[in-house]
């Protein structure tokens, strides 16, 4: 009995308008930022290099270069915080974590980008 309760209170928070992407596809998280009592919104673009599972408990991290120093940060998938998750490109990549990333620098950082065509043939 505890465990149909606890699923039907994680349920009722699970988001619908969820976007479709993958670990290596480059995204814009806007989030919301609240300053005393004013909220703005404020995106965080960067490539997406771990997802997690779970249901209403799932993450993603995205990570970012900003002046030269690298910037990870992890948002729950399922949060209301967030507007909305725009997928900017689609990264084509043979791994779930990337934290190779980490250790790269300039150029040699960058992800392979996936062309329309290939895009249409992924499942």
């Amino acid at each position: 009995m505890r465990r149909s309760l606890l699923e039907y209170v994680e349920n009722k928070f699970i988001r619908q308008d969820v976007a479709d992407f993958r670990t290596g596809d480059t995204v814009r998280v806007h989030w919301k930022v609240r300053e005393g009592d004013k909220e703005r919104t404020q995106p965080f673009e960067g490539i997406v290099i771990r997802k997690t599972r779970g249901q209403n408990r799932a993450t993603f991290t995205v990570r970012k270069m900003s002046y030269g120093v690298g910037v990870e940060r992890i948002f729950p998938l399922h949060s209301p915080r967030y507007e909305k998750i725009e997928v900017i490109s689609r990264g084509k990549v043979n791994r779930n974590r990337l934290f190779y990333l980490r250790k790269l620098r300039g150029k040699a950082s960058r992800v392979d980008v996936l062309d329309e065509t290939e895009t249409a043939k992924q499942p």
